[in-house]
């Protein structure tokens, strides 16, 4: 990845090893897959997972477009998560890249636009403003520094990159934080974040490196609503006023030791029309065999679905079944292998709780 060829990779290795890899860098222009977060249930648990003991950085979490900035010179890239090029689309980010002090730069955050009131507008409408060049201005807000000024800080531990984070970028374009080892003091700050209008936080080790494509406990996100990503596996024929459209979707989590995906339920719940239409267009793509009633497609299309809890089933392989299950919205710029796994899933059926018993403190989360 840092290399930018296999073939360069391959051949450092066979003729320098270990001491020529490791002389491939972090190259402003040339994009890296972003650090990704796990999950927990409650703040509480995110911050034993992420850290032993100490302090933790908890960062607001934006519910907007993953970008990377790259400024080199007067040139600025941005990409997306999925490191699409998405510079000529968000002329306004651009601006603000190229107008902090500072040469050059790599930087990790999120777009999204703002309401009249300040407060995050949906994400379906950040994601079909970032689909074209024109339209309502996107903000960026940034979390991380991966590059200054001809120095690479991917191995460098959080407290440096937040540190140097904070001399180029304005205060009005960071991600808000908090870091602490008081529970009591982070949960009023997820409180605090909620009631902002945004999706939750991200809990994150100080101490850790920025792990590049990876995800791991170095980061751990927690939501008011428990959401998994997962993939589509089969879709069936609607009825009624559903007829002639591909409605209910089979789910599926992924398995690392098959490579494969376990099916974990259906669900049509959630679904606007305009889902409906996409998603019939979507699948008839991607369909591998159909049997009249169920259509089944290439494991390919990510969804984020809100759950309720997980309990255990004898009517799926995987031994649990999803409780109300809903669609969120379709992760586009997601690839099945960052689906959760089947792991996850299991996990969650000790730790969720069903609606009916959900603490109302700011420290539990359905």
């Amino acid at each position: 990845m840092l290399s930018g060829s296999t073939l360069a990779a391959a051949v450092a290795a066979f003729r320098g090893g270990e001491a020529a890899l490791a002389e491939f860098g972090l190259e402003v222009g040339r994009p890296v897959l972003p650090m990704l977060a796990s999950s927990a249930p409650d703040i509480e648990a995110a911050m034993a997972k992420a850290v032993k003991e100490g302090p933790v950085a908890i960062d607001a979490k934006l519910d907007g477009i993953r970008i990377q900035a790259h400024r080199r010179g007067d040139e600025i890239l941005l990409v997306t998560r999925s490191l699409d090029d998405i510079t000529a689309r968000l002329p306004e980010v651009v601006e603000v890249v190229r107008n902090l002090p500072g040469g050059d730069l790599v930087l990790d955050g999120e777009a999204l636009m703002l309401g009249p009131d300040n407060r995050p507008r949906p994400f379906q409408e950040t994601a079909s403003r970032t689909a074209q060049s024109t339209g309502a201005a996107v903000v960026p807000y940034f979390f991380d520094l991966l590059h200054l000024d001809g120095r690479d800080l991917l191995d460098s531990p959080g407290t440096e990159r937040m540190a140097a984070l904070d001399a180029p970028v304005p205060e009005t374009h960071r991600v808000r934080r908090l870091v602490t080892d008081d529970v009591t003091a982070a949960a009023e700050f997820v409180a605090e974040t909620l009631a902002s209008g945004h999706e939750g936080v991200i809990v994150k080790d100080p101490e850790a490196a920025y792990g590049a494509g990876r995800r791991g406990s170095a980061w751990v996100k927690v939501k008011p609503v428990h959401t998994l990503d997962l993939v589509v596996l089969a879709v069936e024929r609607g009825s009624g006023r559903r007829t002639g459209l591909l409605s209910n979707i089979h789910l599926g989590a992924r398995d690392p030791d098959t490579g494969g995906f376990v099916m974990l339920g259906k669900t049509f719940k959630g679904m606007t029309d305009a889902m409906l239409a996409r998603q019939t267009e979507r699948f008839t793509q991607l369909m591998t065999e159909d049997t009249g009633w169920v259509v089944h497609v290439r494991p390919e299309q990510v969804v984020e679905i809100a759950i309720d809890g997980v309990q255990r089933s004898t009517r799926y392989p995987g031994g649990v079944a999803l409780r109300f299950a809903r669609v969120v919205r379709y992760r586009d710029d997601k690839r099945p292998d960052e689906a959760d796994t089947l792991a996850d899933v299991l996990a969650l059926k000790t730790r969720v709780k069903h609606s009916s018993q959900v603490c109302n403190s700011p420290l539990h989360f359905a």
